[in-house]
């Protein structure tokens, strides 16, 4: 009996994410200076993954 295609294990998604998590995004724009220090974390503009 095989595997159902929906239960493989991560190693198989190969798939390019297109949203950060909000710390990602916070280095993102630290890295690109459009984030100070004691900047509120809600709100941020949104970002692309860097390539």
């Amino acid at each position: 009996m095989s595997m159902h295609p929906s239960l493989k294990g991560k190693s198989s998604i190969s798939a390019k994410r297109n949203v950060l998590k909000r710390y990602e995004r916070v280095e993102l724009l630290k890295k690109r200076g459009q984030f100070k220090d004691k900047q509120n974390v809600i709100g941020l503009p949104k970002t692309k993954p860097a390539e």
